[in-house]
């Protein structure tokens, strides 16, 4: 399958994913963190949702237009707190990434041609070509799908009590 529409499948794969492992759950269950430097659940979907909005869709296009424009700062970890993720309303942060996802895969599918090969100069990762930012991109949303998944089993192992899983497997 070409790229672009592998990654277009992938990303709304995702955007179908991350609805699906918050629905149902209480505020308090969002919040929760099993460990005081993990992240909650609330807190990976608005890492989320500022990823779409000023991270790889942005510096994605941006390297696809002009290579040597440099990127805009980010800083996801310092945005946890600055932001206060946490004692964000958990609906309105997913609206916000679900309408961030569907512009973005709305600019996506609208590209001609795109310049894969362009190569923006990252100063800790070196050459960057769009082609492998794009793959990023859609690895981000695994790795955080995953997180999310670990986050459900340890707010289903905390309900159910330690060692009362084991039937399920292990993780």
């Amino acid at each position: 399958m070409p790229l672009l529409a592998d990654a277009i499948r992938d990303l709304e794969v995702a955007a179908t994913a991350v609805p699906a492992l918050l629905a149902g759950l209480p505020a308090e269950a969002l919040r929760a963190r099993p460990a005081p430097e993990a992240w909650s659940l609330l807190e990976i979907l608005h890492h989320l949702a500022d990823e779409e909005r000023e991270d790889f869709p942005l510096r994605l296009r941006l390297t696809l237009e002009d290579p040597q424009r440099p990127w805009p700062p980010i800083d996801p970890p310092g945005w946890v707190v600055a932001r206060a993720y946490n004692r964000q309303d958990p609906d309105a942060v997913l609206k916000i990434f679900l309408a961030a996802r569907r512009a973005n895969l709305d600019w996506l599918r609208r590209l001609e041609d795109p310049a894969w090969d362009n190569t923006y100069p990252h100063p800790q990762l070196g050459p960057m070509p769009a082609r492998r930012l794009l793959h990023a991109w859609c690895a981000h949303d695994i790795l955080h799908l995953r997180q999310m998944l670990q986050r459900r089993w340890w707010l289903r192992e905390r309900e159910a009590g330690a060692g009362e899983l084991a039937y399920a497997g292990s993780w």
